[in-house]
C-alpha cells in the first residue's frame, strides 16, 4: 500500500491527513510539535508527504521532515487550490486542505526532494529584496512627508540602507565560502549585462539552472508563451507563471542587455524593425538572455562573442 500525506501548515497548527483515510491529526506549530509529526510519520513509512510552500511558515517543518530522511514535497499553492477546484472542493479550511493537498500527492505524484544547499543565500536574497521594497516605499513617503516627519523618514532610510549594505556583504561572503558557488556567480557575470543581483537571484532561486533544457528552464521561470487555442480560435501567446523574483531580475538585466550585450541588442533591434512591440521584444529577449546562462552553467562556459563581418 503506497501512503500518500498531506499536511497543512498555519501560523498555529499542522494539519494532516492520509489520503483515503477520514481521521485527521492536529499538531502544535512548535518545535515539539514538529518532532511529533515526524515521530508519527517515521512509523509509517509513507510513500510522499505533500505540503504547500507557504513563504516560509513551512521550513522548520521541511528541514525536520528532510533530517528524518522522509520523502517531503513542497508543493505550488496554486496548483493545489485549482486541483481543488477541479475536484469540486471549494471550501477553503485547514482540515478540508490538508486532505486535498494528500489527494493532490496522490494524485499526480510530485517528485521528494531535499532542501536545496542554496537555501541560506537564498533567504538572504530574500532579506535583501525586502530592503529594497523598504526603501523605495520610504523615499516616495518622504515627497508628500511633512516637515517634523521627514527627518524620521530619512532615519529610517539610512538605517535601511546600512541594513542593506550589511546584508550584501553577508551574501558576498556565502558566496565566496563556497567554491562552487563563487564559480558559477563569477560565469554569470561574465556575460555583459549580469550584475551581481541578477546572478544571486539565480543561484538562490534558480538552482535548476544548467540542468534542464531550453524550453523547461524558460517555462520554469515563467517566460515561455503559452498557446490559448481552442478548435479554429488562435489566441494570443501570453506569459504567466513561473518564479516572479527571477522573473523581475531578469527583467531588469535585460534592459541593460539590450544596450551593452551584443547578441540581446541586435535580436531586441531585429525584433523592433520587424514590427513587434517593445515589451514583446523584452520577452523574447529574456528567454533568450536565460537560455545563454543556462547553456554557459551546463556546459560550465564563459561568455564569449566573436563578431561576424560581412
Amino acid at each position: 500500500m503506497e501512503t500518500y500525506v498531506g499536511i497543512d501548515i498555519s501560523s498555529n497548527n499542522l494539519d494532516l491527513a492520509i489520503y483515503k483515510e477520514e481521521k485527521t491529526h492536529q499538531f502544535i506549530n512548535n518545535q515539539d510539535g514538529i518532532r511529533k509529526v515526524c515521530d508519527f510519520l517515521s512509523g509509517l513509512e509513507p510513500t510522499l508527504i505533500a505540503f504547500e510552500a507557504t513563504g516560509g511558515y513551512e521550513m522548520p517543518l521541511y528541514i525536520a521532515l528532510s533530517e528524518a530522511k522522509l520523502p517531503a514535497a513542497p508543493v505550488n499553492p496554486r496548483q493545489v487550490r485549482d486541483f481543488a477546484k477541479a475536484t469540486g472542493k471549494l471550501a477553503k479550511t485547514d482540515v478540508p486542505d490538508a486532505r486535498v493537498i494528500a489527494h493532490f500527492a496522490a494524485a499526480l505524484h510530485p517528485q521528494p526532494h531535499p532542501i536545496p544547499e542554496s537555501q541560506e543565500i537564498k533567504e538572504i536574497v530574500a532579506r535583501r529584496n525586502q530592503l529594497v521594497q523598504m526603501i523605495v516605499a520610504e523615499k516616495n513617503r518622504l515627497h508628500s512627508a511633512r516637515k517634523n516627519i521627514k527627518a524620521r523618514i530619512q532615519t529610517h532610510i539610512q538605517w535601511l540602507e546600512e541594513e542593506l549594505d550589511s546584508t550584501n556583504k553577508e551574501l558576498e561572503q556565502n558566496i565566496s565560502d563556497n567554491p562552487e558557488w563563487q564559480n558559477k556567480n563569477d560565469l554569470l557575470q561574465s556575460m555583459p549585462g549580469v550584475g551581481p543581483v541578477l546572478s544571486t537571484t539565480l543561484l538562490a532561486d534558480l538552482p535548476e539552472l544548467g540542468k534542464l533544457n531550453r524550453r523547461q528552464i524558460a517555462a520554469l521561470t515563467g517566460i515561455a508563451p503559452l498557446n490559448r487555442d481552442s478548435g479554429t480560435l488562435r489566441g494570443k501567446r501570453t506569459i504567466w507563471g513561473g518564479r516572479a523574483t527571477v522573473r523581475g531580475a531578469l527583467y531588469m538585466a535585460t534592459l541593460v542587455a539590450t544596450r551593452f550585450n551584443p547578441v540581446i541588442r541586435q535580436l531586441y533591434q531585429r525584433l523592433l524593425d520587424s514590427g513587434k512591440l517593445k515589451k514583446v521584444a523584452i520577452v523574447a529577449c529574456m528567454r533568450k538572455l536565460l537560455i545563454i546562462l543556462n547553456s554557459m552553467v551546463k556546459h560550465n562556459t564563459k561568455w564569449s562573442y566573436t563578431p561576424c563581418f560581412a
